[in-house]
């Protein structure tokens, strides 16, 4: 049986790199944990986990076939575990990046249901900061 813990790693095909860059870094705090600009792949590590850029006009890029956009994306959204969750604290950092965001809504996810806030990035891609699930 396979047993899954939590999210591995994503890939998102950009067209923008240093955009996408900027935002998952300088917005959501990830950093920037190896870059393999041969192939065109730059992992950023955002907790435990790694979000994978690659630009669609270099090699791993090109093999994806036709550009993400709002008619053809290639992730639906994917969800980031905050901790803590203060509603308050994120929406002051995202309205000082100029990001638009949802309203807190209760959602399920892994640990429960729990309170959570739909962002886009630069490029479209839905990202959910998600709360820890509420008591029971």
């Amino acid at each position: 049986m396979i047993k899954i813990r939590e999210i591995d790693h994503i890939v998102l095909r950009v067209v923008d790199a240093d955009r996408m860059i900027r935002f998952y870094t300088e917005v959501l705090g990830c950093t920037i944990e190896r870059r393999q600009d041969e192939i065109g792949l730059i992992q950023l590590r955002a907790g435990s986990s790694l979000v994978d850029l690659v630009p669609i006009d270099k090699k791993l890029g090109k093999m994806g076939g036709a550009a993400p956009g709002k008619e053809g994306r290639n992730v639906d959204h994917f969800c980031f575990r905050v901790e803590p969750f203060d509603e308050a604290a994120i929406r002051a950092h995202l309205s000082a990046h100029d990001v638009p965001n949802g309203p807190s809504e209760s959602r399920y996810g892994a640990e429960g249901e729990g309170p959570s806030i739909y962002v886009n990035d630069p490029e479209g891609n839905t990202v959910e900061l998600r709360g820890a699930a509420y008591a029971s």
